[in-house]
């Protein structure tokens, strides 16, 4: 089967960074899926482990690739949730060989079924990004769903990439917060506004006027998705007492003693935890993309993928990688077809 892969851990310029190799086709475990790969997405995770895993001497090439949206094509000894024919979509796990291939195993527990109404490119934009934007909105700020008014504000620092532009549509159709995401430049600013943001303000300039300006001079919940290194040092300014800080990137130090005063509680959101451990409520991730599954098809939230590429190979797949690497990605870039 066809796949992309790398040996070394190279710079995107370098054309060697990303490369086209054939695979055996893979058994599926007890639990697994075996999905034929009809779409994939990109995101900074990609770039990331592309920069700081490379295959040993010796081990074969490491696949990439945490979104994917297919058809499966077998199913494991003790897979209950999925028959073979099913349209699927899913984010894959950081421990097992990615997505970037013909066919994927996957287990089960963390697949949802794909949005009917969208094709298989148009879904691939959802499942890494819904799953972070759903854990942390419910699962680490403990927001209760519901239209019920509490005063509250959310603050998404980068709103137009793939997290901000899904959690601002869940937190709007979902929650009564007020939803005030960043965003620098015009076309990332009207991005947010589109999918439901009540205000935008520039993440390139001092936080704490540009919300006093909006009424909100403190706001109860932030949201990093990215940027911690530049906006960090302004939280404690902005935030409420007993305030929730919620985080995905990886700053290079993370001095939360500031913070103390305020009472404030810091989270990390991970959405590969519960595939890497199996916890014991690792099947959360199949219900909660069966959930983003029918709000896509009852029209309250639409997908994010605003760039597509094919086919599915190394030369389109180092385009996608360069345009996250330039930090000006709105919303998700999907590659379909092989």
């Amino acid at each position: 089967m066809k796949a992309v892969g790398y040996t070394k851990s190279l710079p995107i310029t370098d054309p060697g960074c990303l490369i086209d190799i054939t695979l055996e086709t893979p058994t599926p475990g007890p639990r697994d899926l075996r999905v034929a790969v009809k779409a994939v997405s990109v995101n900074p995770v990609d770039t990331k482990v592309r920069m700081r895993a490379q295959a040993k001497p010796g081990e074969p090439a490491k696949i990439l690739g945490y979104d994917a949206a297919g058809v499966v094509e077998a199913v494991g000894t003790t897979v209950t949730l999925f028959r073979p024919g099913d349209e699927v979509f899913y984010a894959g796990s950081i421990v097992r060989p990615g997505t970037n291939s013909e066919l994927h195993l996957v287990d089960e527990r963390i697949v949802g079924r794909k949005p009917k109404s969208l094709s298989f490119a148009q879904a691939t934009a959802l499942p890494l990004t819904a799953i972070t934007a759903w854990e942390m909105l419910f699962d680490r700020f403990g927001v209760a769903p519901g239209k019920t008014p509490d005063g509250r504000a959310l603050l998404i620092i980068g709103g137009a990439g793939g997290v901000g532009s899904i959690m601002i549509q869940l937190a709007r159709k979902l929650t009564a917060l007020t939803v005030i995401a960043t965003a620098s430049r015009k076309e990332t600013r009207d991005w947010c506004m589109k999918l439901g943001a009540d205000h935008v303000i520039d993440h390139a300039k001092p936080l704490a006027d540009q919300l006093k300006a909006i009424g909100h001079a403190q706001v109860a919940l932030v949201a990093g998705v990215s940027g911690t290194d530049r906006s960090f040092p302004q939280l404690e300014a902005i935030i409420t007492p007993q305030g929730k800080f919620a985080l995905i990137d990886d700053p290079k130090t993370l001095d939360i003693s500031p913070l103390k005063r305020k009472a404030v509680s810091v989270h990390w959101e991970s959405m590969f935890t519960r595939a890497i451990f199996e916890t014991p409520d690792m099947i959360a991730q199949h219900r909660l993309l069966n959930e983003v599954s029918a709000m896509i098809d009852g029209g309250l939230i639409v997908t994010t993928a605003a760039r597509e590429l094919s086919p599915i190979n190394a030369v389109n797949l180092i385009k996608a990688h360069a345009q996250i690497e330039s930090g000006t990605t709105i919303g998700k870039v999907v590659l379909a077809g092989w």
